[in-house]
């Protein structure tokens, strides 16, 4: 006769593991043969033995898993830091250029500081764009308290109630979650 029975595991992270574990148990039996039920005995104790060493077995690797796993997660996560910062490089270089241009200069050309600025600026969009960044719509848009954070109302009666009339900072969503809402000033007629 086999019973089953269902044995909890937790660890130190936290997590728990059920396991389902079938035992049999030992029939009495009435006949007083005494080799047989020595020999019995030391079969179950052998298989009891067994099934301890493949538990133990089980839990040490389930253990080396959950370690190779928390490895390769910081792995990733500093192979991805990386790449991005390896991204942002030519940014500070450019801002770097920038600086030393407007300090050598004894009236630097303020029209050319300006085109140089705006080009480093559209460089910084396009490489938060390529990992994941874009900006949130909001002027004439409806205000959306998920994605917008109301610091200000106007009056305006060119426009309906609930519409944004200005942002003061721009806010950004990657990869379709909000980094930073949009401060912005609604339009309230009322």
């Amino acid at each position: 006769m086999a019973e089953e029975k269902k044995v909890i595991i937790d660890n130190e992270d936290g997590d728990s593991a059920e396991i389902n574990l079938q035992m049999k148990q030992a029939e009495p039996q009435v006949e007083e043969n005494t080799p047989d039920l020595a020999a019995e005995l030391e079969n179950l104790k052998a298989e009891l033995n067994a099934k301890d060493d493949r538990f133990l077995r089980l839990q040490a690797d389930f253990d080396n898993f959950r370690k190779r796993t928390a490895r390769e997660k910081s792995e990733l996560a500093a192979v991805i830091e990386q790449a991005f910062l390896k991204d942002l490089l030519p940014l500070l270089d450019n801002l770097s250029r920038a600086s030393e241009a407007a300090e050598s200069a004894e009236q630097a050309d303020v029209e050319t500081l300006r085109k140089g600025i705006e080009m480093i600026k559209q460089e910084t969009v396009a490489v938060m764009g390529k990992h994941g960044l874009e900006p949130i719509e909001t002027l004439g848009k409806p205000f959306d308290p998920n994605y917008h954070q109301a610091v200000g109302t106007v009056k305006d009666e060119t426009k309906d109630d609930g519409l944004i009339a200005a942002e003061l900072q721009r806010g950004y969503i990657a990869r379709g979650r909000v980094i930073r809402p949009s401060m912005v000033q609604v339009v309230n007629n009322s």
